[in-house]
Formats: structure tokens, sequence, C-alpha cells
């Protein structure tokens, strides 16, 4: 059993002020793996107490010192590779190749990219007779989700210690064993007491206290729409600066002249990754009007390439949903693309053939979906595709377009003036073409109901500096 319950305050493994715990399933087994402190508002208090002290001492730390920091982290994160590996496995239900390939490997990539960025990060600018310069802002409230448990972590927590900022950080309640890695981590290179903290809970408690602490300057959020709206009307009793990375419905449009076949494994490749568990990721597929039907063969005979099953075994590609909930939720929209009018093609409801236990979704795809049907426009959070016809390259991007969300979009053809024409139009954060792998020093973030603000390289330090001017500065 995993079972880890106190909570990381000033630099050191303190109990929390609540006796109450909350259990950890394995989603492949539905087997409770271990349990965690729920933590009370008591806990976020002595922890902003513990960042507030720190962050005079921190905040004026030399560039030199925080690359070591964070150099230092990345190393030890190096070290930890097989327990980290082996815990997010466990926790998230994520195939073992995945959890070693991207888990693990986007967690380390944020440390050495903020690392790399600081070196040439300008926190001073002089402009005309102005001096201007970028401070930290404060104490960083970081709330994270289950679905990437060192990923988006480790973007929060680098971009702040690269800036300067203390941290207060809430990890998800589902996914928390790979974050108390991270602390243990934090602990063993050094990192100043009351610079790190962590305090495990529900976001109904930790998160809003720590949104709501007037100790607290920046909110940086990654999850759900709704429990970001919530977090920002707490953030503006006190005028807190807030990063919000929310929900997504990803168009990937592909051109009459893609290969269909590589097209075809780029959609499937997109839905079951992280078990379609990607705010990211493409679930809408635009497709020509007059490659559909061949679009639709081609992903029938891939769809054996991606095979669903045990995540300790090599062979898996895609894993569990998280929990039993979030099963629950695609099977709701499964149905719901049914009774709309949708085609089936590929999967459905239910688990896998063969697969009696644990929260296994099947890879499902829907053909004939018009753009204003349930399943293409909200978040379904699972692997599930909606498959949308078009006529012209127009048509293509005002399908694409008509979305609350804009985290990201995804083009694949083979024309470049089309597909910059795609790119360039498509209104998202980030947008892929034909598969190019991930820069992690480009800004990722969203348009629209996406969000608020950037993370990743030197936008994500950016959010937690602000830049003074000083008007006739001496020289």
């Amino acid at each position: 059993m995993l079972n880890h319950t106190k909570q990381y305050i000033n630099g050191e493994w303190v109990d929390s002020t609540s006796k109450q715990t909350i259990e950890v399933v394995n989603p492949a087994t539905e087997e409770v793996i271990g349990q965690i402190s729920d933590g009370t508002a008591e806990d976020v208090d002595r922890a902003v107490h513990a960042a507030k002290e720190a962050f005079a001492s921190f905040a004026a730390t030399d560039r030199e010192e925080r690359i070591r920091l964070l150099e230092a982290i990345a190393d030890e994160y190096e070290n930890r590779k097989d327990d980290l590996i082996k815990t997010i496995t466990l926790e998230l239900g994520s195939p073992v190749t995945k959890s070693e390939e991207v888990h693990y490997q986007m967690g380390l990539g944020h440390f050495r990219e903020a690392a790399e960025q600081l070196k040439t990060f300008e926190f001073t600018e002089q402009r005309g007779s102005s001096f201007i310069r970028k401070e930290p802002i404060g104490v960083a409230g970081l709330i994270t989700p289950w679905n990437f448990p060192t990923n988006q972590i480790s973007t929060k927590l680098a971009s702040a210690l690269a800036a300067g900022t203390t941290i207060v950080v809430k990890p998800t309640s589902k996914t928390p064993f790979a974050s108390i890695i991270l602390a243990e981590i934090f602990d063993k290179v050094g990192v100043p007491k009351g610079v790190f903290n962590l305090v495990n809970g529900s976001g109904s408690t930790v998160g809003n206290a720590i949104s709501s602490h007037p100790g607290v300057a920046v909110v940086s959020f990654t999850g759900s729409g709704k429990v970001g709206s919530g977090l920002m009307k707490n953030a503006a009793d006190d005028i807190k600066n807030i990063s919000l990375e929310l929900g997504g419905k990803s168009p990937l449009v592909i051109l009459k002249d893609a290969d269909v076949k590589a097209a075809a494994r780029s959609a499937l490749t997109q839905i079951a990754t992280n078990t379609g568990q990607v705010c990211s990721a493409a679930t809408r597929m635009i497709v020509h009007e007059d490659m559909h039907d061949e679009f639709i063969e081609a992903m029938k005979e891939a769809v054996g390439e991606f095979p669903v099953g045990d995540p300790q075994d090599k062979k898996t590609f895609m894993g569990p949903q998280v929990s039993e909930e979030q099963w629950e939720t695609v099977q709701s929209y499964i149905k719901k693309g049914e009774q709309e009018g949708a085609k089936l093609v590929i999967g459905g409801p239910g688990r896998p053939e063969g697969i009696d236990k644990g929260f296994f979704s099947q890879i499902t795809v829907f053909a004939d979906v018009r753009n204003d049907m349930t399943i293409a426009q909200e978040e379904i959070f699972g692997p599930v595709m909606s498959v949308i016809k078009y006529k012209d390259m127009d048509d293509a991007i005002r399908i694409a377009n008509d979305t609350v969300y804009g985290l990201a979009g995804y083009v694949f053809g083979n024309d470049p003036e089309e597909l910059k024409k795609a790119a360039l139009n498509i209104r998202a954060g980030q947008i892929t073409i034909n598969d190019s792998e991930t820069d992690m020093s480009a800004p990722f973030g969203g348009f629209k109901q996406s969000g608020i603000g950037r993370e990743w390289g030197d936008y994500g330090i950016g959010e937690f500096l602000e830049p003074k001017a000083i008007m006739g500065f001496p020289s």
C-alpha cells in the first residue's frame, strides 16, 4: 500500500490537522492502492504562511542559483525514474511504455527546459529613460489535474521556481503519489524551507482554500472549465492573478491530398493516447467529403494497432479511464451519440471484449456527426471520436472554429499552402501540422473557454512575474 498521510510544509513532512483520509484506486484492477490525507484549510494556511516567510529570500536569489536548483531537481528526477514510471502506471492506469515515453519524459523536459530558458531570460529592460524589471509575483498556488501526474505539475513548478516565487501546490487526489515523489525529490536536493509546500486533499476544501487565501498572489490551475470558473470567482475577491488551462474539443483537419492510412493512424493515436484523457486531444476529425468513406475503412483496418488492456503489458497501447466516475461519463456520451443519430462505426458502449474488470472503455468512432451534436461540442475526456465531413477549406475552418474551446488544433496533408491556411485560421493556442514533434519552449494554452495565460518555456515563467517600471532610474 502507498499510504502517505502527511503534508509537506516548510521543509518537512507533518501531520495534517485532519484525521480523514482519501483512498486511491488502481483503475485497472479497481483495488485500493493507498491513502492520502484529506487536508484542511488550516493545512493550507500553514503552507501559505511558510511560503510567505520564505518569499523575500528566495525572490532575491539570482538566476545562477535557480538554474542550479532546477538542474539538481532534474538530475534527481532521473534518479527516481523507475519509481515514477511504476507509480504512474499504478495510479493512472497508464500503460507502462506510455508512463515512460510520455509522462516521465514530459515531466523531466519541463525542468530541463526551464533551466535552459533561465539562462537567457530577460528580467530587466532599459526602454528610453525607463528601467523595467520583472519581479517574482509572490506566493503561487498551484492546483493540478489527474490526467498527467508529472507533466502539468512539473511545468508549473519549474516555471514558478525559475521566476523566484514560492509555492503551495495541491495535487489531484486521484493520482497523488507521483506528486509526492516530486516532493521527495525537492526535499532531497535541498529546496529551501518554505519555498515548496504540498497539501493533499479534495478540490472543494484544499483547492478552494488556496484560491481564496489572501496570502496567495497567483493561482495556476489545470482542469475543467466548471472548476476553473469557480476558482476565478474565489480569486476575484482579492484581485489575484490567475492562469487557467481548461478543456478542449480540438479539431484535426485532414486535407483532401492526405495519405488516408497515415491520417487514420494519426487520428486513432489522438484518441487512444492516455485513454483520450488529454485536454488538447483532437476528438473532431474534419474530413473532406470525397475521402470520408475511405478514411473510415482505414481506421477500421488500423484500430487493431492500438490494443487495450493490462497497463503492465508492454504491448498495451491504451489503459483504463482513471475512475469509475470517468468511465460512466464516457459511456453516457457514447449512448448520447447513438441517441442523436450519429453512426457508430468502431467500438461502442461497455468494456472491450475479454475484459471484465477495471474502468476500460472501447476505442469508439462515430461517423455522420454534425458539429452541433453533443458529442461534437462537449469535452468527453475519453477515447471517443467524431468524424465530420467538410466541402472545402473555408467550410473546414468554419467547423473547426465552431466551438467554445480553442486549446489546440491539428492539420494533416501535403499542400503547403493549404496546411498554412488551415493552421493560421484555426483559433486555438497551439497548432500541430503533420504530427510534428512537441516543442517545450513554445507557449501552451488556449483561446476562448480553454483558458487564460500560457505555460511552458519563457511564457510559463512570465506567468509568475510582475513588471515594474521605474522612470528616471539612475544609470
